[in-house]
């Protein structure tokens, strides 16, 4: 049910792939929010023509950018701005993808050409995001900025691979744009941690059904879910949480502070 959350608010929503994307549930629970936006991804996964229906359900428009092109980024953001008549609330930065992951690539044994690609896309593709809105003064003051994060930045899951180093990168930046942004006209920046959901991105990590078991067994609420997810970022969007900024936020059902659960614990007992 809408509570006019995010009414008369304006943002772009980066990263609405397909229906199992937590992107494409923010930008659905957004809109039923009172919330108008623009989406963007690279523009071969604009030509995939999945995100032209989420465009049509939400009357949004789309506009192409490769979040490593500083050109682009600019173009996206002054386009942004032009289209929704006026300066953005907030921006979702879900962006994630690692050439080593996809190849199969041990972290031991990585492509490096690949590794900086990961890095580019899935963090540096955030301090380019922050960096033009910053530039271009494109922000409200109190606006909004959150980025989808993993706690692999944190600890290990092995085959998280370069990811994890990616995350850990993204977190970063987070803290300290966030700095910077405050200072400038209080936007806020922050990370959301997220339980592991089958998305797209997520299925193609080794071993990420596996991921997604033990998360459920170690979590006292279960994992969060991606409409869960969408819910909080909306949350984050809202004027209700305008002293929260430079945070990493679990939303993982208890899991980041949970160190063995009696769930766990039954599958390694030893009968006596």
């Amino acid at each position: 049910m809408s509570t006019g959350l995010l009414k008369g608010k304006k943002g772009i929503i980066f990263g609405a792939l397909n229906n199992m994307s937590i992107a494409w549930k923010v930008a659905e629970k957004a809109h039923e929010e009172g919330a108008e936006f623009v989406l963007t991804n690279a523009p071969i996964a604009l030509r995939m023509g999945e995100i032209n229906e989420l465009a049509k359900q939400t009357g949004s428009e789309l506009v192409p950018a490769d979040a490593t092109s500083d050109e682009d980024l600019n173009n996206l953001i002054e386009k942004s701005m032009e289209i929704l008549g006026g300066k953005l609330d907030f921006i979702l930065h879900s962006i994630g993808m690692s050439p080593n992951v996809r190849k199969g690539k041990e972290y031991t044994a990585p492509n490096y050409d690949w590794y900086h690609k990961t890095l580019d896309i899935s963090a540096i593709s955030l301090h380019r995001t922050l960096n033009a809105a910053y530039k271009l003064d494109a922000m409200n003051d109190w606006g909004s900025i959150v980025a989808l994060t993993y706690i692999a930045a944190q600890r290990v899951f092995p085959d998280y691979n370069d990811m994890a180093d990616a995350k850990a990168l993204l977190e970063s930046i987070t803290r300290n744009f966030g700095y910077q942004f405050g200072i400038k006209n209080k936007v806020r920046v922050n990370t959301i941690s997220q339980s592991p959901t089958m998305t797209t991105a997520g299925s193609g990590v080794k071993g990420f059904t596996e991921f997604v078991s033990f998360a459920e067994a170690m979590s006292p609420l279960g994992n969060a879910s991606a409409e869960g997810c969408a819910d909080y970022c909306v949350s984050m969007f809202s004027d209700l949480t305008k002293f929260v900024t430079m945070q990493n936020l679990f939303h993982d059902g208890g899991f980041s502070f949970t160190g063995v659960s009696h769930g766990v614990i039954e599958k390694f007992k030893v009968d006596e």
